[in-house]
């Protein structure tokens, strides 16, 4: 019925073709003579040609009546499957995948059809290979002399290369489709290669598909699993030639016999298409005419699985007689041969070459071979080899290996008890049995490794059932165990050594994992003992397929170590689907007898057992040893190289043993019996020998073979995690502490100690993974001393008294603390925190990815207590907690080391203009922290940890700072505990903790709130693409591979075990689950879906985060309120809350958020109103911020805690100066710096507030209500302002002037002003203006100055703004703050933190860092020439040092970038608007400071198109001439910009000043640009007609200024005629000469270009065309005289400079361009000679004595004409 097959192909290769062969019913004529019908007739030609088609027709029936059972060959075809496969892949990919039975998936055991060609050539890439259809239009012809494999082999390459060959063969038409496509996972309705129904089959009657069995072509490493036992017959070729008689159509009849009678024939060949399913014989096909015919067929054979001697396949040949002729019979029998399949108890495969009898064989022939000559026989010529035939067969009872099947007989014959027994060359006797058994035992090393691992179940089986069960020989016990344990060493060695490729994540063989796992047990009821011997090993109901049908097993019931004991699977006949089922096959062991010892009922006379061992005459009853107890006793002795053999496959040895330990306690009944009873001591002392010996190895080699020791230290963790399940616990904490003293005492003298730790966290994270590890620690037992453990007592009742007693102050300090208590209670715990605590030390030299180690390890422990339904209960968790309390002491100590999340968030707030760029500003003294962001609008410091906790900067240097993602994982382990931890404790704890330790738990819930902000979808999406923290786990990665404490191998296994670096978020709120991890960094694109639910878990993560901070937050509030140090603590509390306000937060914790600070304000409101105003500031900007929120909830909260604040303010001083001043500044510096700030929310908050001033009934008399008024009128205005700049935010300029023009109108309000200059210059750091920012800083700082002048007079500090003139001549504009207008004593007026001496350094500090940033490092000195002074006066020695550093680097910088060119300072550009349109900036003109290198284009582009945004395409237009502007000529509908390139202008006198390039480019107010022109409107014209204009304009401010562009406030013209030009020009050309001639290095390209440029010009207006035209006739103007000679000493210098650039060419030339340089040579004294005449002639005038000019500039402009306009 099957018309469709699936093919395996474990090893893919471009060789691969699909062959098919037609045969027809045999007839007369060979088989060119019967394709010929086939070939010449066409269908379309049927009537033409109907009779003889009906003559066919009847020769065919005729045929097929006679000859219907002999076939003979007639076509065939192949199908070359990498075509397919690569053209079917290319085809549209996404097409398929809706298919429903496509898989993305293979099956593990090469469940596949031809597909995934993993390894093999690149050309045969079977991953993309897609279902094709496939149709074949013709055949070729087969040739009766050329069937053989060896002439398709030679035909297939053909095909492979486009050769004449194949053209050659005659070709049949027929057509043939087909369909190829990838097999389907688990294909239903499928037939295995014995064509036993495979499940899935729901319905019988549905067509099946066969699975053809594969003959690899290498070596398949895979056990049998299922039983199979299979023949396949080759007959090859037979050479009848010397055959006397009619021998001409030759077949073959293949029979599989039992006997020699031919009844015995047995039905066991698989039928081929239309016969029946086994037949008795077959035939072979019959080639016409031939002697000595070829054969192709293969005869599959289903042998019975006891052959006996007698089983042998006779081949009869047959004459077949197509004529039909009177007294001839069909088939004449013309030989037969024969081959024996059994000898010496071995199968007989392989090919033979077979004499062929002439008659029947006598009686009795099958036990002998063909080769004897047997008396009387007649033999085809001479007894000679004839006939060529291969067997080949496929089983899983015979070896086919002589090492493992001489092993197997010999225990059979153990078994059956049967002696003497004849092998091949000795008689196996009760006296040999034992050394033959032996010697096999020991040879099993030498068995091929493909038989091996075929049957390495059932000789796995067979040597433990050996331990077990010692053969008794004459009555004698034979103890194997010795030999046994080495075989069995070196074979698991063996297979995993050749298996290199096939193992788990451990590193563990597949093969081995899951014999231990599904098919060893111990031997306990009938079907166990029988698998276990072997001789039913394919038994059970269910009737399992080919060994590649292992159905998909859910990923729970992988073999992971990490499952408990009870999961594992002694004896499955078919695969389990569910954990439960597991379980239930375990428990189910069919009834065994519980009345009395299992030993007995099994082996007892009529049990079970008794069957196998019938003829046992020795039988005993209590024969039997335990495999644990044998394997542990022969590992303790075994000698050196077994012992290597069996460290090296440790892991094997101990799942046996907990495998056979847990079924001895099931099967003998001691599940329920008190653990130290369960084993016997001598086992107990040989694990304990075991494993003391393996720690001793483990700390001896690690640094030999550390792939090995990696390996042996898990095994034997997880051997110990196992036995917890068995044995009693304190043994095995026992064992824990010797191995621990092992490595600890190794690790004193260890050279590389960072790979012992390594290997001892591998093995406290394995035994800390135990399923009971929470109840291995007790941990409801209080922490008493250890010698009188105390009944367990709930911890709520044991701490409910807090202050009770010393006693217990003692007790809740232990509990927090790795104390002895704490570890000798809680054994496992204690290991992991003290391991942890030691890693985290800062002398410890713990690499980064020792950290990560154990951090992920905690990590994961808190996860599987998290999502445990054991521990749901909060008081239970509690309890769970309590064994991580120490954790919060570790990470408080660790803080140091933590990365620095508040970086990035003080970055990302935008708030700041620019971050210090001194590592040391970070961490060094309070001073500078309090300041660290001086300009900030983020109203927190920089980095700001509060001064109370401020570690001593020198320590800060030795800490290893860990990765933001291992930062990240320990802080959310800490979250944890503080979240489950019982309160109470933690009250107690806290009331414990000294201020300073206080503080520091403060600072990490403020990392902590740093850490787990929010940041939205946006992110997730930039993270997307790129790899999260990449760079940093690389740098480490190198690290270790540079120190060497890791292969490259186990980096790959470890980086296979390792969770992605977002895997901690991929379950809501707490529970990222350890079981199924996605890797983010595989996938580069996720879906929309997936995006949104990172965001979701982020968000929910952060909300989470919060909630527990604002908890502890309370507990240490409840905690200080009584406590002398509450202030500074208090302080504390409220910069962590305010913080937590500034970050992205949910609506649900802000409420909560608002709740606690209304709440710590109401309490203490001293903190806000006496205390430093800093933290006043910042509330008022958070309140406001949150006032601005489209959340109504959320702004509903804000306002109110801000009228709160007004009112507090009130009743506590009757007028709110303070408050209201803040306000004012926060709303200046929101409005300012804020991009997505919205006013109409606000407006709405702010009116809120209004209601409730007018409504409150205990304030209504008081002027309290009159005052919020007139502060929130005050507000509105500053909205108005934002409004405006909401108007101009895309452009930048207009946005700064009007941020300037705000910052001008609070001359009179310091606070204000300043909050506006930093707003001004957070700006212009955004768009990375450094200059400009730095200037907003020093205007600020000069600001300040002022104030503090007032206050009082000190030496140190800067008078005011005029000590600043050297850094800005600007800076005198900040002076207008005075005494009249200002007191500084005035409630809230100059109240904010940068009024004081510290502010000032911040600010001055900034200022530099951004001179820094913006290469002006001549600026950065001037800056610290007022700083050093007020350092000088602190005594800040430290941050001295740090600045004369910095100073050092900036003149270094000065002298490396001499030229200038190196840091380009600025281009400048004259703007002009003119049109009604532009309003204001109507008829302004202004110069625009443009970054380096600007084209005039681009910020001709730039303005075009920001205005023609704003106008309209068609309004704007670009003046492009320089000429002063007409307003009459010029369209009033539109807008016109004028933009000229203008250079720095300098007078003479200043040149003698500005000698630098920095010099030539700071403090510029005169700006210049050139126009040429003639006297006749062109803008060109010839030499003595051209004159040009210079127009000098002059800004109100110096550049660079706070603002980037300036109004021109004067603009001055000067015309040169055309002499003047040519003396401009001329002293140009000779400046380049100079230039070039002088240049070092030299460069002979450019001086070339310059003095072509000179001597070799024949272009017009060349030099001496210049001096043919001005030289050639003395003036007659009097006043031109002085340019004539001008002229012509430029002339003089010219020559001369030519003369020395020709010198110096001459130097650099090779002998490739002498004849160039000739050439310039020439040209040079040709043009000497022309001007020599003109430069020599004097002008006699001039050399009498003049009345001197006075001239306001040079003396060559004393004819110019001049116009001044201002």
């Amino acid at each position: 019925m099957a018309r469709s097959a699936i093919f395996s192909i474990t090893y893919p290769s471009p060789d691969i073709f699909l062959v098919i062969k037609l045969e027809k019913v045999l007839q007369q004529g060979d088989i060119g003579e019967c394709c010929e019908p086939y070939m010449i007739l066409k269908e379309s030609d049927a009537a033409k040609n109907k009779e003889k088609l009906e003559k066919l027709k009847n020769q065919a029936e005729q045929f097929c009546t006679r000859l219907g059972r002999y076939r003979m060959p007639f076509a065939w075809t192949a199908i070359h499957l990498v075509n397919i496969v690569n053209c079917a892949g290319s085809l549209e990919k996404d097409s398929f995948d809706a298919d429903s039975d496509r898989k993305g998936t293979w099956n593990e055991k090469k469940r596949k059809q031809y597909e995934r060609m993993s390894v093999g050539d690149e050309m045969c890439n079977f991953t993309s290979f897609r279902p094709a259809t496939l149709t074949v239009p013709n055949f070729f012809k087969q040739e009766g002399d050329r069937l053989s494999d060896e002439d398709l082999y030679k035909f297939l390459a053909d095909m492979r290369r486009p050769s004449s060959a194949l053209r050659r063969l005659r070709q049949v038409t027929a057509q043939l489709k087909i369909d190829i496509s990838p097999a389907p996972e688990s294909p239903h309705y499928c037939l295995s290669p014995e064509l036993l129904h495979v499940k899935p089959y729901p319905d019988p009657r549905v067509r099946p598909t066969k699975e053809v069995l594969e003959f690899p072509s290498r070596e398949v490493y895979v056990p049998y699993t299922t039983y199979r036992n299979l023949l396949y017959v080759y007959p090859h070729n037979l050479n009848f030639n010397s055959r006397q008689g009619s021998v001409r159509n030759i077949t073959v009849k293949v029979q599989f016999m039992a006997g020699e009678d031919p009844s015995q024939a047995m039905p066991v060949i698989f039928g081929k298409s239309s016969c029946g399913e086994f037949l008795k014989e077959t035939y072979s096909a019959v080639v016409y005419h031939n002697r000595s015919p070829e054969f192709y067929e293969e005869i599959k054979m289903k042998i019975p699985p006891n052959l006996t001697d007698n089983h042998h396949l006779l081949f009869t040949f047959y004459h077949v007689s197509c004529q039909q002729k009177q007294n001839t019979l069909l088939e004449t029998p013309v030989g037969y041969t024969w081959i024996p399949l059994m000898q010496h108890g071995r199968i007989r495969t392989g090919p033979f070459s077979l004499p062929v009898s002439v008659e029947k064989p006598p009686p009795s022939y099958s036990v002998l071979t063909p080769d004897v000559q047997l008396p009387g026989m007649k033999w085809v010529d001479n007894h000679k080899s004839v006939f060529s035939v291969q067997v080949v067969a496929v089983s899983s009872v015979h070896t086919q290996d002589p090492y493992l099947d001489k092993f197997f007989i010999l225990v059979n014959v153990l078994e059956e008890y049967s002696f003497p027994f004849r092998m091949k060359d000795v008689i196996i006797t009760e006296n040999n049995v034992e050394t033959e058994l032996k010697t096999s035992i020991a040879n099993l090393k030498y068995a091929s490794m493909e038989p091996l691992v075929k049957f390495c179940h059932r000789l796995l089986s067979k040597l433990i059932l050996l331990i077990i069960h010692p053969p008794i020989i004459n009555g004698q016990i034979v103890n194997l165990g010795r030999a046994v344990f080495e075989a069995m060493a070196l074979m698991v060695n063996q297979i995993h050594k050749s298996l290199e490729g096939n193992q788990d994540q451990h590193g563990h063989n597949n093969l081995l994992a899951s014999y231990i796992h599904y098919v060893f047990h111990l031997p306990d009821m009938d079907q166990g003992m029988l698998n276990m011997m072997g001789s039913q090993h394919h038994g059970g109901p269910i009737q399992y397929a080919t060994l590649s049908r292992a159905t998909g097993r859910p990923s729970s019931l992988n073999l992971s170590r990490s499952k408990s004991i009870s999961n594992s699977n002694p004896d499955l006949a078919t695969t389990p689907v569910s954990p439960d089922e597991e379980v239930q096959k375990i428990i189910a062991t069919k009834g065994i007898d519980r009345s009395h010892s299992w030993v007995n009922s099994a082996y007892a006379p009529g049990g079970p057992k008794a069957v196998l061992r019938r003829n046992h005459p020795n039988s005993s009853c209590d024969l039997k040893q335990l495999l644990h107890e044998d394997l542990a006793l022969q590992w303790v002795v075994s000698s050196s190289n077994v012992r290597e053999a069996a460290l090296h496959q440790a892991w094997f040895f101990f799942q046996l043993m907990v495998k056979s330990m847990a079924h001895h306690l099931y099967l003998s009944d001691k599940i329920n019996t008190p653990r130290k009873m369960r084993f016997p001591d001598r086992f107990v002392d040989d694990i304990n020998a075991l494993i003391c010996t393996i720690s001793t190895d483990i700390a001896g080699q690690y640094q030999k073979d550390l792939e090995l020791i990696e390996r042996l230290n898990t095994s034997v963790a997880f051997f110990l995690n196992d036995l917890f399940s068995l044995v009693d616990r304190g043994f095995v904490f026992n064992l824990i502490r010797s191995y621990y003293k092992q490595i600890n005492t190794k690790l004193l003298t260890a050279q590389n100690p960072n790979t012992l730790i390594a290997l001892r966290m591998d093995f406290i994270r394995i035994i800390c993974s135990h399923e009971h590890y929470v109840t291995l620690n007790l941990p409801c037992s209080t922490l008493s001393p250890p010698a009188s453990p105390s009944p367990s007592v709930s911890s709520s009742t044991s701490q409910s008294s807090a202050f009770s007693s010393h006693v217990q102050d003692q007790k809740i300090a232990n509990m927090f603390e790795l104390s002895v208590p704490f570890r000798q209670q809680h054994f496992p715990s204690g290991l992991l925190l003290t391991e942890l605590a030691l890693i985290l030390e800062p002398d410890s030299e713990g690499v980064f990815f020792l950290h990560k180690k154990m951090i992920s390890a905690v990590h994961n422990l808190l996860c599987s207590h998290d999502s445990d339904p054991r521990y749901m209960d909060p008081e239970v968790k509690a309890h769970v907690a309590q064994l991580y309390l120490p954790l919060i002491g570790i990470v408080m100590d660790a803080l140091p080391q933590l990365y620095d999340f508040t970086e990035q968030y003080s970055q990302r707030s935008r708030h700041t203009c620019v971050i210090a760029s001194d590592s040391d500003s970070e961490n060094s003294s309070t001073i500078n922290q309090s300041v660290a962001m001086a300009i900030a609008g983020s109203p927190l410091p920089h980095g700001y940890k509060p001064a109370a906790f401020q570690l001593p900067a020198a320590a800060a240097r030795q800490y290893s700072t860990l990765s933001a993602e291992t930062s990240r994982t320990l802080l959310i382990c800490l979250l944890w505990v503080l979240k489950n931890a019982d309160e109470d404790s933690l009250q107690s704890w806290a009331a414990d903790l000294s201020v300073m330790q206080i503080n520091r738990l403060l600072d990490l819930l403020y990392l902590c709130v740093s850490c787990f902000e929010y940041k939205g979808k946006k992110a997730f999406e930039r993270i997307n693409s790129l790899t999260f923290k990449k760079s940093l786990d690389m740098k480490a990665r190198l690290e270790e591979a540079i120190l060497g404490t890791i292969g490259a191998r186990q980096e790959m296994v470890r980086r296979c075990r390792e969770r992605s670096p977002y895997g901690n978020q991929e379950n809501v709120r707490w529970r990222k689950n350890i079981t199924h991890w996605k890797q983010t960094t595989d996938k580069v694109d996720k879906t929309k879906a997936e995006v949104e639910h990172e965001a979701l878990v982020d968000g929910n993560l952060a909300t989470e985060t919060n909630l527990v901070v604002l908890d502890t937050l309370e507990i240490i509030v409840q905690t200080v309120i009584l406590s002398e140090s509450k202030d500074s603590v208090l302080g504390g509390v409220l910069k962590v809350l305010l913080h937590s306000m500034g970050c992205n937060q949910s609506a649900v914790f802000l409420q909560h958020c608002f709740a606690t600070q209304r709440a710590l304000v109401l309490k203490f409101p001293e903190l806000l109103f006496e205390e430093d105003t800093e933290i006043c500031a910042d509330l008022c900007l958070r309140l406001l911020r949150h006032c601005s929120s489209s959340v109504g909830s959320i702004r509903a909260h804000a306002s109110a805690s801000l009228f709160l604040l007004m009112r507090q303010n009130f009743e506590i001083g009757n007028n709110f100066a303070r408050v209201k001043m803040q306000v004012t500044m926060s709303l200046s510096s929101l409005v300012g710096t804020s991009q997505n700030f919205n006013e109409e929310y606000l407006r709405r908050s702010l009116k809120t507030i209004l209601t409730y001033a007018e409504e409150g009934l205990e304030l209504r008399d008081t002027t309290f209500p009159e005052q919020v008024q007139d502060m929130l009128f005050n507000l509105h205005m500053i909205l108005t302002d934002t409004v405006k700049m909401k108007e101009h935010q895309e452009d930048p300029e207009m946005l700064i002037d009007l941020m300037y023009r705000i910052a001008k109108g609070y001359q009179n309000s310091p606070d204000l002003r300043l909050t506006w200059l930093q707003n001004m210059a957070a700006k212009h750091s955004e768009r990375g203006n450094h200059a400009e920012a730095a200037q907003c800083l020093v205007h600020s700082a000069a600001l300040v100055a002022e104030y503090l002048n007032m206050l009082e007079d000190c030496r140190h500090l800067p008078v005011g703004c005029v000590s600043f003139q050297g850094i800005s001549s600007n800076v005198l504009e900040e002076s207008a703050v005075s005494d009249d207008i200002l007191s500084p004593d005035e409630e809230g007026i100059c109240s904010g933190k940068y009024f004081t001496e510290a502010g000032l350094i911040g600010l001055l500090e900034q200022a530099a860092a951004s001179f820094t940033m913006g290469g002006l490092y001549e600026a950065v000195n001037e800056v610290y020439k007022i700083l050093i002074p007020i350092l000088e006066a602190n005594r800040d020695f430290k941050k001295l040092a740090s600045i004369h550093g910095k100073l050092q680097d900036a003149f270094s910088k000065i002298t490396n970038q001499n030229s200038g060119w190196e840091r380009m300072f600025g281009t400048y550009f004259r703007v002009g608007f003119y049109g009604s349109k532009f309003g204001d900036l109507d008829e302004q003109e202004f110069v625009y400071k443009e970054p380096s290198i600007t084209k005039l284009a681009e910020i001709s582009h730039r303005l075009e198109e920001f205005y023609a945004e704003r106008f309209g395409d068609d309004t704007v237009e670009i003046i492009k001439d320089s000429n002063p502007v007409d307003k009459a000529k010029l369209d009033p509908n539109k807008a016109y910009i004028q933009l000229t390139y203008v250079e720095p202008y300098f007078d003479t006198y200043e040149m003698k000043d500005r000698i630098t390039y920095f010099d030539k480019n700071y403090n510029l107010r005169n700006f210049m640009f050139c126009t040429p022109f003639t006297l006749d409107g062109r803008a060109h014209g010839d030499l003595h007609e051209q004159f040009k204009r210079k127009t000098i304009l002059t800004t109100s401010h110096a550049f660079p200024y706070i603002k980037t562009r300036i109004n021109v406030i004067q603009k001055e013209e000067i015309i040169l005629i055309p002499i003047e030009v040519a003396i401009e020009d001329m002293q140009k050309k000779t400046q380049e000469l100079a230039f070039a001639t002088h240049q070092d290095p030299a460069d002979a390209k450019m001086l070339q270009m310059v003095l072509q440029g000179c001597v070799g010009t024949t272009v017009n207006q060349g030099p001496l065309e210049v001096a043919q035209v001005f030289l050639a006739d003395i003036p007659d103007d009097p006043k031109l005289f002085r340019h004539h000679n001008k002229l012509r000493l430029c002339f003089k210098d010219f020559t001369k400079r030519c003369e020395d650039a020709l010198r110096k060419n001459k130097t650099l030339i090779g002998p490739d361009q002498k004849e160039y340089h000739r050439e310039l040579e020439k040209n040079y004294h040709r043009l000497k000679e022309a001007l020599s005449p003109l430069i020599n002639r004097k002008i006699p005038q001039l050399y009498k004595a003049l009345i001197p000019h006075t001239s306001q500039r040079n003396s060559f402009n004393r004819s110019s004409l001049r116009k001044v306009e201002s």
